[in-house]
């Protein structure tokens, strides 16, 4: 690009406001113009997140420095507030990457759009406002996107995933405790998880048009389903910092092969810089630190099972956030997102 995005982050104490900065400051087509927060005015960013020494002399403050984009790290319920009491010129973009859009899109003239890539490229890069989805949202979704999109959920989908400590925020609680969660796994909000409306709506978004167009094809195996399709989740609390693995599974469709599964997820995230199936079982160590998403698909006994694997901080917050600024800005979707995993 000619101009360097001009981009102010609000909220960037916290892990996923860490995460933001350490992608964005490496960004080739990014300059950070401003970090507001209301709890560390005047702190060098450098000395909330440790890890930044050397790298940038920014520090926190109120001004947001006419930003051509604004990313939201804010607390859940917070970023409503934020757009009213803030100056924000309309040209200006928004991404924000709690859950106060998600779910109802318009607020204060402004329309969000939900911005899950893999299922609506072509919205985000339209989009001046985007609402970054959850990160078991993230996973679970990336785990039944391309059954969805081919009209193929046709029971109940069961989930069951498991989640580093950073999805719980920085301020500590009981549960987020070393001595609580060393050598340590519970469940929590079971049935019950936040992330559930969003992926019921989403996923019924996509069956809806995955049916417009399975109606006129004669020789496809789906159905036509357009409610909000039924997700069972069981939220797991895990003894890691960061990463989600989620087990998924739902009744195969009759004629569908294990073969035939394999080649629709193949297809589905052809396209995708960072969605990529395996052959071969996989790990939550392949994808921590990266965007990357990996998805292992199996058939067994009338059931699909798919295993899906993000990291809850990169994937399922930052990195899909500046995935989502690629797309709005026409930048190339991976642009300063080509992370490395610690494999070991």
């Amino acid at each position: 690009m000619d101009k360097k995005i001009s981009v102010a982050i609000a909220g960037g104490t916290g892990y996923t406001g860490g995460e933001l900065f350490r992608i964005l400051l490496n960004h080739p087509d990014v300059e950070i113009v401003a970090a507001t927060t209301t709890s560390s005015e005047g702190t060098p960013v450098a000395s909330v997140h440790r890890d930044l020494i050397g790298e940038t002399d920014l520090c926190f403050g109120k001004e947001l420095n006419d930003p051509d984009v604004i990313f939201l790290c804010l607390g859940h319920g917070i970023s409503r507030q934020f757009v009213d009491t803030h100056e924000i010129k309309p040209e200006c973009r928004i991404i924000d990457l709690g859950n106060d859009f998600r779910l109802d899109g318009d607020y204060a003239g402004r329309h969000f759009v939900y911005g899950l890539c893999e299922s609506a490229r072509e919205d985000v890069k339209a989009a001046h406002n985007v609402a970054n989805p959850g990160c078991f949202a993230t996973a679970i979704q990336l785990a039944v996107l391309p059954l969805a999109s081919a009209g193929l959920i046709n029971d109940e989908i069961h989930v069951t995933a498991i989640t580093g400590s950073t999805g719980a925020g920085k301020k500590p609680v009981e549960t987020t405790h070393f001595s609580y969660r060393s050598d340590n796994i519970s469940i929590y909000k079971l049935f019950a998880h936040q992330h559930l409306a969003e992926i019921r709506q989403n996923l019924a978004r996509v069956l809806e048009h995955a049916n417009s167009i399975n109606q006129t094809d004669q020789s496809s195996h789906a159905s036509n389903v357009t409610a909000e399709p039924k997700v069972n989740f069981v939220p797991l609390r895990g003894d890691f910092a960061r990463g989600i693995f989620a087990s998924v599974y739902t009744r195969a469709v009759e004629g569908m092969t294990e073969a035939d599964y394999r080649r629709l997820y193949e297809g589905y995230y052809a396209e995708s810089p960072f969605v990529f199936h395996s052959d071969e079982g996989i790990s939550m160590k392949e994808v921590v630190n990266t965007n990357k998403a990996l998805v292992h698909v199996e058939l067994h006994d009338g059931y699909v099972h798919i295993a899906s694997c993000i990291d809850n901080l990169v994937k399922g917050a930052a990195g899909q956030a500046v995935q989502n600024m690629n797309l709005m800005f026409g930048l190339p979707e991976d642009t300063g997102l080509r992370l490395k995993p610690s494999a070991f």
